[in-house]
């Protein structure tokens, strides 16, 4: 087939040759388009920025002879690169290439016309074969997306022309005949999908046929309810034509058939008791007063839409079975209702600023600051036993998370919740031995006693204001002091603190950071359990878990944390290993800290974890009596020690959280010594809210009723 069909064809011309290209742009008659500038312009500009080999592509230009133009354009991938760009991710990059590869056929182009252009708008495919005999008439501008410029031009031109303007790289190839029954195998070859809007019954089941034995499904999209039909021939070579709901019929028996004796085999597919009343009500007219049943434009586009999802799905290796659907837009807005309310989080609830106040009684005071200790994630991962001998501090292994790692974190916690009982201890003149279990439940314990630590003591008041703060902070330098007395503290409790101040490594740590947050996201299970800490005032209770007024988020953020929190979305995002924007709340706070101080320890052992959490709430407390506000973060990795544990912690990127971890400790200086907890430090304003704790009905219980011997 020759490019002359219909006078000025149907196919743009490539001008490569500098004399004609002079020539073109010379002639007075032919229209000059360069917007090749802003056209590189918006391709630099592109977030996912592209490869020099596509940024640096030759241009092209091309003279569509139907309209006397002549048009500068992006190379071929480049022009893909940029037309494309907002299908993602609905269509990702990897699926664009896979679709670009396909060749779809579409016969009959009343119907068909919509949906070849909806599957080159999308880039569904990267060729198009077009049927139809047919020229475009008046009474066809109800519903094929032409003009009156196209009347009496053949239908299949008209959608080459249409898709050569919209795209000049993607392949078409053109049936201006149409297709007869000895023509089927021909258009078919090559194929990838049919898709079949004819609307000569003999035809329609002579591709149906072709198709079976081709090995290649069909799609039809019927613009009465949305009714839209597959039929997978490629994976069931025996399956009857037309679901079987015009029996054995042969394309013989339905050639040449008029409007008037085609309704029967029409109702039979289209299934009478399933049409909608006004096509029903209009068979019954059809050569009385209509030519031929209705069609809508709307419905055409409709239906457009649905095939192009089934071409979508089918072209990627997704589950479509054979069958049918409708797709009744009258019946789902006969169905609008007002959506339900929402449970609404309300942040103006309970707003608890200042620490919840000591008892009076001086044991009961003990464990009232070992109750403020820091956890991870606020879960709380102890329970106390008070009695007058002292105060027990056990593990509740219930209250873990897979970032727990052999209860590190919770060894952690529980380490700061001893060194918080023995400032109190200390202020109310109570202190006595401390014992650290290196394994069991039971982990540690403060025997009461007389004595006194004016050192400890001091740290009292400081200790019960003490709040993990996680606005901004100011760009303001730390004390040239403040790492002695952060090392000083850690010291004092047999750990160390590795300060991180230079604004290269912190840029480093941030992305590092940021990295470890977005695995979090994107990892079933951990961000579930991320998911189930964070509570929404007037939605959940606030005394386990965090709040997430204290993240400090602005309603932006707030709003994204809302679609982060989808389970279904981070799926999507981790499928294609997408979600740089999920660790970008870490980044920027990282980015603009004064400084990270990173609390470590020796070894590994759970001893060792618990001296670590003294050292940890030391060292905060000390912090904040320099006036710095300290927010902990706990990257992924952090209590990682080994291969298993990083499997554990997300099978899919245990590698990259060892290399996470790895780059880490070269950064912060670690060496062989194992991390306690992480601290981002800076100056910044007073928190909204402050995190509450479990009540001490439900945590602390009676020595005597427990059976303890204290």
């Amino acid at each position: 087939m020759t490019d002359a069909v219909n006078g000025a064809g149907w196919r743009p011309e490539l001008v490569d040759d500098p004399d004609r290209l002079a020539g073109l742009r010379a002639d007075p008659a032919v229209q000059v388009v360069d917007t090749i500038e802003q056209q590189r312009r918006d391709l630099a500009r592109l977030l996912s920025a592209p490869p020099p080999e596509i940024a640096d592509e030759p241009t092209r230009w091309y003279f569509y002879p139907w309209r006397r133009t002549l048009i500068h354009l992006l190379g071929p991938e480049a022009f893909q690169t940029l037309r494309t760009d907002r299908n993602r991710n609905k269509i990702t990059v990897e699926e664009q290439r896979r679709l670009r590869r396909l060749s779809v056929g579409v016969a009959g182009l009343s119907v068909g016309h919509a949906i070849a252009h909806t599957l080159a708008l999308e880039g569904s495919c990267g060729h198009i074969r077009l049927a139809d005999f047919d020229e475009i008439e008046l009474s066809n501008l109800n519903r094929i997306p032409g003009t009156v410029f196209d009347l009496g031009v053949n239908k299949a031109v008209v959608v080459a022309r249409r898709i050569a303007e919209l795209d000049p790289y993607l392949e078409v190839s053109i049936e201006p005949s149409g297709l007869a029954l000895d023509s089927i195998d021909t258009f078919l070859d090559g194929l990838d999908i049919v898709i079949e809007e004819c609307d000569s019954f003999d035809v329609k089941l002579a591709l149906r046929d072709g198709a079976r034995r081709h090995r290649l499904p069909v799609v039809m999209e019927t613009s009465d309810r949305g009714l839209l039909d597959v039929e997978r021939y490629d994976l069931e070579p025996d399956r009857p034509l037309f679901h079987g709901l015009l029996g054995d019929a042969r394309p013989a028996d339905l050639m040449g058939l008029s409007t008037h004796d085609k309704v029967p085999y029409v109702l039979r597919v289209l299934e009478p008791s399933e049409l909608s009343a006004p096509m029903a009500a209009s068979m019954a007219e059809v050569d009385e007063s209509l030519n031929t049943w209705p069609q809508l434009g709307g419905d055409i586009t409709l239906g457009a839409a649905t095939v192009a999802a089934a071409v979508r799905k089918l072209g990627l290796g997704a589950p479509v079975p054979s069958g049918r659907v409708r797709v009744d837009l009258d019946s789902m807005l006969a169905k609008l209702a007002d959506p339900p309310p929402a449970a609404d989080a309300d942040f103006s609830a309970d707003l608890v600023v200042d620490p919840e106040p000591p008892p009076a009684d001086p044991r009961a005071a003990v464990a009232h600051a070992a109750r403020l200790a820091p956890s991870g994630g606020n879960t709380q991962p102890w329970t106390f036993t008070l009695g007058p001998g002292g105060l027990d501090i056990d593990l509740d292994p219930s209250q873990t998370s897979t970032l727990d790692v052999a209860f590190r974190g919770s060894h952690v916690a529980i380490g700061a919740a001893l060194f918080n009982a023995r400032i109190a201890a200390a202020r109310h003149g109570l202190l006595g031995d401390v014992e650290i279990r290196p394994d069991g439940d039971r982990v540690a314990s403060l025997r009461f006693g007389t004595g006194s630590d004016p050192e400890l003591a001091g740290l009292y008041d400081a200790m019960l204001r003490r709040v993990s703060n996680r606005h901004f902070n100011e760009p303001t330098p730390l004390p040239e002091r403040t790492a002695d007395v952060l090392r000083a503290a850690a010291a004092a409790e047999d750990a160390d603190v590795h300060l991180v101040t230079g604004r290269d490594r912190l840029h480093e740590l941030a992305e590092l950071l940021g990295e470890s947050d977005r695995l979090r996201y994107l990892t079933e299970h951990l961000h579930r359990e991320m998911m189930r800490e964070l509570r929404w005032p007037g939605i959940d209770a606030l005394d386990w878990g965090i709040d997430v007024r204290t993240l400090e988020l602005d309603a932006s953020d707030l709003a994204k944390l809302g679609v982060a929190r989808r389970p279904d979305v981070m799926a999507v995002l981790a499928e294609q290993d997408l979600g740089r924007a999920l660790g970008e709340s870490t980044r920027d706070r990282v980015d603009a800290a004064a400084g990270l101080a990173v609390v470590s320890v020796a070894g590994s052992s759970p001893a060792d974890y618990v001296r670590g959490g003294q050292a940890v709430e030391r060292v905060w407390i000390e912090a904040e009596r320099l006036g710095l506000a300290v927010h902990p973060m706990s990257p992924v990795f952090i209590f990682g020690v080994d291969d298993a544990d990083y499997q554990e912690l997300s099978p899919r990127y245990a590698d990259r959280l060892r290399g996470l971890c790895r780059d880490f400790a070269g950064i912060v200086g670690l060496g062989e010594r194992y991390v306690a907890l992480v601290m981002r430090i800076g100056y910044a304003p007073s928190v909204s809210v402050r995190s509450r704790r479990l009540s001490a009905d439900r945590t602390v219980r009676d020595a005597l009723e427990a059976g303890s011997n204290l």
